[in-house]
C-alpha cells in the first residue's frame, strides 16, 4: 500500500514538473497561433509621455543613460525625461544638470524603487508613462513601439523585452538562455490574452491606472502590472522594444538576485490572490498559476520530494526507476560541475542548463524563507553587474 502511495506521488510530481517547464511551454505556444489578434491603426500615434529613470548612486552611467534616452525617436516636445535619484550619496546631481531638459528629482532619504515610483508618479502628467532602469540602454524605436499599443482602450500598460548583452561569461549565458525561453513565454502570454507581470528594465503604463504601491513591495514593475490585469485591462508583451543590459557580475551575484525576485515572488502572490480565482478571470487564472505561481511554489518542493521518492522506489522496483534516479543524479552532478567551472572563470558549456534550472531552484527556497522571515527589504543592495561592453 505505501509503496503504491509513493509511485502515484512520484509520478503527479514528475508529471507537475514536466508541465511547469515543457508542457505549458507547448500549450500557450500552440494556444497563441491559433488566437491570432487584430492589427493597430496605421496612422501615426505620438501622444506626450514621460520617461521615468530611477537612479540609486549611478552616477557613472547617468551621463550614458541620458544621451540614449535623447537619442530615442521620438518628437522632443512629447517625450519628457524625469530622473529620480532619491538617496543616493554621489555626484549624480551635478551630472544630470549638465542636461538641463531633464527633470530631476531628488532627497537624501532613501525608501526604495517603489516609493521612488510613487513619489516620481506625482510629477507625471502626460496620459503614459515609461519606467525603465538606469543601467540600461533602449533602443531607438521603444518608446514608439511601446505606446502605439494604447490605440487599443483595453490595453492597461505594455512592456518592453528585456535583453542581456553577452559577454561570454556563465551569468551572461546563463542569464541570455532563460531570457530567451522566458521571452516566448511572455510573447503567448500576452497574444492569449495578457502579460503575466510586467519586466522592470521597459514598461509603461496608463498614467491614470497607475496606483502607489505598498512602502515595502520589491517587485513593483510585477505588482503595479498585475493590478492592472486584476482591473480588467490586458498588459501587452512588445518585443519591438527592448532594454539592453549588462549581465551579473558573477554567478554569486545572479544568486543574489535571484533570490531577492523570489523573495519578491513570494509577497506579490499574497497581494494578489483574486487572480487566482478562476470564477472572476478563467483565462488569467490559468496563465497566472500556470506561468508564475507553480514556479515559486509547488514545483521547486516536488523537485526536493522527487528525489527521496525515486530512490524509494528504486530501491523497491529497480528498472526504469533505477534509470530515473540515475539521470537525476546525473543533472545535478552536472549542475555542480558547472558551478565549480563557471565560479573558477572556465566555461560551463552544456553544463549550463542543469546549473540555472538548479539555480533557480534554490533560489524559491532562499527567497521564500526571506520572505517568511521579513527579512527582503524594498531598498536592496544592488547585484552587481559586469561592465557594459
Amino acid at each position: 500500500m505505501m509503496l503504491t502511495i509513493l509511485t502515484v506521488l512520484f509520478w503527479l510530481a514528475l508529471a507537475v514538473v514536466f508541465y511547469t517547464y515543457v508542457g505549458y511551454a507547448a500549450i500557450v505556444g500552440l494556444w497563441a497561433k491559433l488566437r491570432p489578434r487584430a492589427p493597430l491603426p496605421e496612422q501615426p500615434f505620438e501622444p506626450e509621455v514621460t520617461l521615468v529613470v530611477p537612479a540609486y548612486n549611478e552616477a557613472d552611467i547617468l551621463a550614458e543613460k541620458v544621451r540614449n534616452c535623447l537619442a530615442l525617436d521620438y518628437p522632443a516636445g512629447k517625450l519628457r525625461l524625469l530622473f529620480i535619484t532619491d538617496g543616493s550619496n554621489d555626484h549624480s546631481g551635478e551630472v544630470l544638470a549638465a542636461f538641463p531638459g531633464v527633470q530631476h528629482l531628488h532627497q537624501p532619504e532613501r525608501a526604495g524603487k517603489s516609493m521612488a515610483e510613487n513619489r516620481a508618479i506625482r510629477y507625471v502628467s502626460t496620459p503614459y508613462v515609461i519606467f525603465t532602469d538606469c543601467n540600461t540602454l533602449l533602443n531607438p524605436e521603444a518608446v514608439r513601439e511601446l505606446v502605439r499599443h494604447y490605440q487599443d482602450p483595453a490595453v492597461g500598460a505594455v512592456s518592453g523585452e528585456k535583453r542581456v548583452l553577452r559577454d561570454g561569461s556563465a551569468p551572461g549565458a546563463g542569464e541570455g538562455l532563460y531570457w530567451k525561453y522566458e521571452s516566448f513565454l511572455k510573447r503567448c502570454d500576452s497574444d492569449i490574452y495578457s502579460l503575466m507581470g510586467a519586466a522592470g528594465e521597459l514598461v509603461s503604463f496608463r498614467t491614470d491606472l497607475f496606483k502607489p504601491l505598498e512602502a515595502d513591495t520589491v517587485l513593483d514593475d510585477f505588482v503595479q502590472s498585475m493590478r492592472i490585469v486584476d482591473a480588467g485591462y490586458r498588459v501587452v508583451y512588445e518585443p519591438r522594444a527592448y532594454a539592453m543590459e549588462p549581465p551579473s557580475f558573477s554567478l554569486k551575484e545572479e544568486m543574489k538576485r535571484k533570490v531577492r525576485i523570489c523573495a519578491g515572488g513570494w509577497q506579490a502572490m499574497s497581494r494578489l490572490l483574486p487572480l487566482l480565482n478562476p470564477l472572476r478571470q478563467p483565462t488569467v487564472a490559468f496563465l497566472y498559476l500556470s506561468h508564475r505561481v507553480l514556479r515559486w511554489t509547488l514545483t521547486p518542493a516536488l523537485l526536493l520530494l522527487l528525489l527521496p521518492l525515486n530512490a524509494a522506489l528504486a530501491l523497491a522496483y529497480g528498472g526504469i526507476y533505477t534509470l530515473l534516479l540515475v539521470l537525476q543524479a546525473l543533472f545535478y552532478g552536472a549542475a555542480a560541475l558547472g558551478w565549480w567551472r563557471a565560479s573558477r572563470g572556465q566555461a560551463a558549456g552544456p553544463l549550463l542548463v542543469p546549473l540555472y534550472f538548479t539555480m533557480m531552484n534554490v533560489a524559491v527556497f532562499q527567497g521564500a524563507q526571506r520572505f517568511w522571515r521579513n527579512a527582503q527589504p524594498a531598498a536592496w543592495d544592488k547585484a552587481q553587474r559586469a561592465p557594459a561592453a
